[in-house]
């Protein structure tokens, strides 16, 4: 696992046994979302201009933004507004962009870079741990099928 953070960007990457199609599937899909992203269900018809939301159990919205672009199973950017506090909530919206590249056979190179954070110093100071641990889930459960945590 790679992470690079400065003041307004965050960029992570970690490599994954597993092809394209199924790291899209685990950036995507609610039930593999909730699995790893801190117990929340994405939610989103991945459409450019569209909403792109993460939902807690309860329903409760923890995270939203919009699809900025949408490039199966290659390249998704979204808006990113955190929600778990007012102190980030109030805060504009960032950027976030999931890169997925075969990396030889059976491998796939996944790089999720966290900018626009020049405005919201208190979701970059908030999110700099973090990515970390979702990739490392994401990881854990495409190559397991178990979650990090459980």
């Amino acid at each position: 696992m790679t992470t690079m953070t400065s003041t307004n960007t965050n960029v992570s990457r970690v490599y994954i046994r597993a092809t394209p199609e199924q790291v899209w599937k685990g950036i995507t899909d609610p039930e593999f979302t909730e699995r790893y992203y801190f117990g929340t269900r994405v939610d989103s018809t991945l459409t450019p201009g569209d909403a792109f939301v993460y939902r807690g159990n309860d329903g409760a919205v923890a995270l939203d933004g919009e699809v900025v672009e949408c490039d199966p199973p290659r390249r998704l950017v979204q808006t990113f507004r955190a929600l778990w506090g007012p102190e980030v909530a109030a805060e504009p919206a960032s950027r976030v962009t999931w890169e997925v590249e075969q990396d030889g056979p059976g491998v796939c190179r996944l790089t999720v870079t966290h900018d626009q954070l020049d405005r919201s110093p208190i979701t970059a100071q908030q999110v700099a741990g973090g990515w970390a641990e979702i990739l490392s889930g994401l990881k854990t459960v495409l190559e397991t099928g178990r979650p990090l945590r459980s």
